[in-house]
């Protein structure tokens, strides 16, 4: 229906979809009524139902993808420019302003509580959003092997995919906590692993082109649980599962790998 509406037509539905974003926000998805909804945009009850004929649920349906698109347009620009590590930086701040600003009411989750997840419009709406935000972070680390701050045999769709895994359990733990530590937690340590794998593939070109000396320099940083790791020598699987490049084999030790901590 939203093709065959005239520009004014489009105005319209969508102040009525933003109405209603406010409203849901305001009061829960339970609460709110279709009366509140046209209070708050000076609408009748013929026009909300001419541009959601099936009434509450056609609504509820347009204002989650409002909200999903929001998510991303939240993150803008920082998360369509990520070609340096002061970018990913500016990007990781970004997240974690918004989600201690959203604080632990989601109004994307309560939408789709009061829809069902499994209502194919509703993970129709999940789906397209997990995948463009995981196209825009592809897109990000590709940038940054272009720019040579990482190897180019890293998988990108697999370092994205863990990315945003890491944003969605840190805030999936946000929103039961209450508490952000564990959001920044994991941003921090997935920035933190795609610098160690960019210098990782340093020492492997140099390695291959028999110029290699020590393994890479051991800038650290810090974990969750206040244990300082060494960005460039992560081996075993107890930092991230990055082998060392001088170890026979991965094997987890109290605070380095193997022969690195020489």
């Amino acid at each position: 229906m939203r093709d065959a509406l005239t520009p004014k037509g489009q105005a319209t539905r969508l102040r009525i979809i933003e109405g209603a974003a406010e409203v849901l926000r305001e009061k829960g998805v339970a609460f709110a009524t279709l009366d509140d909804v046209r209070m708050r945009t000076g609408t009748s009850k013929s026009q909300l139902f001419h541009y959601f004929p099936a009434g509450k649920d056609a609504l509820l349906l347009a204002v989650a993808q409002y909200e999903a698109d929001r998510v991303l347009d939240d993150q803008m620009p920082q998360l369509g420019c990520l070609d340096s590590w002061e970018a990913w930086h500016r990007w990781r701040d970004v997240v974690v302003e918004r989600y201690e600003a959203q604080g632990d009411h989601c109004p994307l989750s309560s939408l789709f509580l009061q829809i069902g997840r499994n209502n194919p419009g509703a993970r129709a709406v999940v789906v397209e959003l997990m995948r463009k935000w995981q196209d825009s972070l592809s897109a990000g680390i590709r940038a940054l092997q272009e720019n040579g701050l990482l190897p180019m045999s890293l998988d990108v769709d697999q370092a994205a995919a863990a990315m945003l895994a890491a944003v969605q359990g840190g805030v999936s733990i946000m929103l039961s906590t209450g508490k952000s530590t564990h959001l920044r937690a994991a941003l921090d340590w997935g920035i933190v692993q795609l610098r160690a794998a960019g210098q990782l593939g340093d020492w492997d070109s140099e390695l291959a082109s028999g110029r290699a000396g020590r393994p890479p320099a051991r800038s650290s940083s810090v974990r969750a649980d206040g244990l300082a790791v060494r960005a460039g020598a992560a081996a075993c699987p107890l930092y991230g599962g990055i082998r060392c490049p001088r170890a026979p084999s991965p094997r987890p030790r109290a605070r380095s790998c193997h022969r690195c901590a020489a």
